[in-house]
């Protein structure tokens, strides 16, 4: 597969309750990297990503986001601006983590990139 789906997030008002409900509901292991804010959601069996469940910047509403892997955030953006889609967040450093961009697709659904590792 050229660009995999590699992570995925759910952020909303609440870090706790949604952490404890996506524990619960399909017994995720959560694995806390921000205290009480943002979690790693480690959901298991074959062929499962991880993903990140915590409090939307804020104070927001929250989404939910899925990451897609590609080895090139600029020219990613470009070739989607291109064909209709527009950058909502350009190329940034997550802290200890890896570099991401978000874009909307021509309908405005938000979706993640993260720079495959070199």
């Amino acid at each position: 597969m050229a660009n995999p789906v590699v992570h995925f997030e759910v952020v909303g008002k609440d870090a706790q309750a949604l952490q404890g409900f996506y524990e619960d509901a399909f017994e995720w292991q959560m694995e806390e990297a921000i205290p009480n804010y943002y979690a790693m959601a480690h959901p298991g069996g074959e062929g499962g990503i991880n993903g990140g469940i915590g409090a939307a910047m804020g104070g927001g509403a929250g989404h939910v986001t899925f990451y897609v892997e590609v080895p090139d955030l600029e020219a990613a953006l470009s070739k989607i601006e291109r064909l209709g889609g527009s950058t909502v967040m350009g190329p940034e450093e997550v802290p200890e983590g890896p570099s991401i961009a978000m874009f909307a697709d021509p309908e405005g659904h938000v979706v993640g990139l993260l720079k495959a590792d070199s």
